[in-house]
């Protein structure tokens, strides 16, 4: 009797064990910018040239050497202006007034967006 009762206490603990989440990873924003306030922006060097996207997809994107702030993106035979604006979270976020596209630049992968209808137009894209 009392292997059993052995035998259903190592199951439970067992099966309590494989169905715990494992720890969520954090990532947490840069400290605010202690004279105006804003949320702090991460900054990673980041490449210029094509990125190959999920689907076949590609963007080009031409970074300004004098202005780390401002990209074109070429999508679709057109080619955009984009300026980094601040984010809550501090991943670098290029939009335009003028535009729907939105990109957001991350060392690992990037994602060209619809702003207008909130999905991505290009996924997962890759420098080449």
């Amino acid at each position: 009797m009392a292997a059993k009762w052995l035998a259903i206490l190592s199951v439970s603990v067992w099966l309590a064990a494989c169905s715990s989440a494992p720890p969520a990873s954090v990532v947490e924003a840069p400290p605010p910018d202690p004279v105006t306030g804003e949320p702090g922006q991460m900054e990673f060097v980041l490449s210029s040239g094509r990125y190959r996207c999920d689907a076949g997809q590609s963007v080009d994107v031409f970074r300004s050497a004098e202005d780390r702030n401002r990209i074109n993106v070429g999508w679709h035979g057109e080619l955009v202006a984009l300026a980094r604006n601040p984010s809550a979270s501090g991943l670098p976020r290029y939009e335009s007034a003028s535009s729907d596209l939105v990109w957001i630049d991350l060392p690992w992968k990037s994602v060209l967006l619809d702003d207008r209808k909130g999905k991505p137009l290009a996924s997962d894209c890759k420098p080449v």
